[in-house]
């Protein structure tokens, strides 16, 4: 199984942001609570951890790019 975002179910207040900007329909809201349904192609764009108000996503890595 690949890695996926962390999800703290606690602090996920169902809004769907996340959801609306996953664009390989990964996430869904099940009982007012976001849940990983696609981790197969998941690569990790972080665009659902930007997006999180209540900083409930979290991706394990930070692609960082640097000046030369």
């Amino acid at each position: 199984m690949a890695e996926v975002p962390f999800i703290d179910v606690d602090r996920c207040d169902g809004c769907g942001d996340c959801v609306k900007v996953c664009c390989l329909d990964g996430l869904v809201i099940i009982n007012n609570v976001v849940t990983i349904v696609n981790t197969v192609e998941c690569n990790w764009c972080t665009e659902c951890e930007a997006v999180c108000h209540t900083q409930a996503i979290s991706c394990a890595y930070e692609i960082v790019f640097e000046e030369l």
